[in-house]
């Protein structure tokens, strides 16, 4: 083990080459980071889930309904039966969405994936336990049934696309411009005008 990490060692006219590409990529990786708001994921925060520009429709729909009060976006999309499924999902589906957005493929309509529909009914089930002993609920051909196939205005209403609220209001963020920075660009603009 030992000797595959002194391979690793670059040989000493390198090294300050492999230094000045590895400090570039630690700061390009932070700020990526950065800019990204990437912890902001880690939250439960449903103003995390607007990070992107997409899902404006979803979280303006979800203020305005009944969930908005008693759930937030991670109560029914992420899993919760262990904390290591939980943010395995959230990463994984994070991973998907800021790949998809990066490289501009985003739809403009979207409909939820084959694993996202699995812990969105189990989500379902576990908050609504109590009402699914009902007769009406607990017939075998309900229970074959996602809980959307009835309730498919639950909680988005008929949300479809980014041209079905086109005026949403969704919550702005802070600039993840550093404010050495915005002053250093105010005093150039200032300086340009005089």
């Amino acid at each position: 083990m030992k000797n595959f990490f002194l391979a690793l060692i670059p040989p000493p006219q390198w090294r300050p080459v492999v230094l000045v590409l590895l400090a570039g990529a630690v700061g390009i990786g932070s700020y990526s980071l950065y800019i990204s708001n990437a912890l902001a994921y880690l939250s439960d925060d449903p103003k995390a889930c607007v990070n992107c520009h997409i899902m404006a429709p979803q979280y303006a729909t979800w203020q305005n309904g009944s969930h908005a009060r008693v759930a937030v976006c991670t109560d029914c999309h992420v899993p919760h039966d262990n904390i290591f499924r939980k943010y395995y999902f959230k990463a994984q589906d994070g991973l998907r969405h800021a790949s998809m957005f990066t490289l501009r493929m985003e739809p403009q309509v979207i409909h939820v994936k084959e694993a996202g529909a699995g812990v969105i009914q189990e989500n379902c089930i576990r908050c609504h336990q109590t009402l699914l002993n009902d007769t009406f609920h607990i017939t075998p051909e309900k229970q074959e049934r996602s809980c959307w196939s009835c309730h498919r205005e639950t909680p988005h209403g008929r949300v479809n696309s980014l041209s079905s609220v086109p005026n949403a209001r969704v919550p702005v963020f802070n600039s993840p411009v550093s404010p050495a920075v915005r002053q250093i660009l105010a005093t150039q603009q200032d300086s340009t005008l005089n």
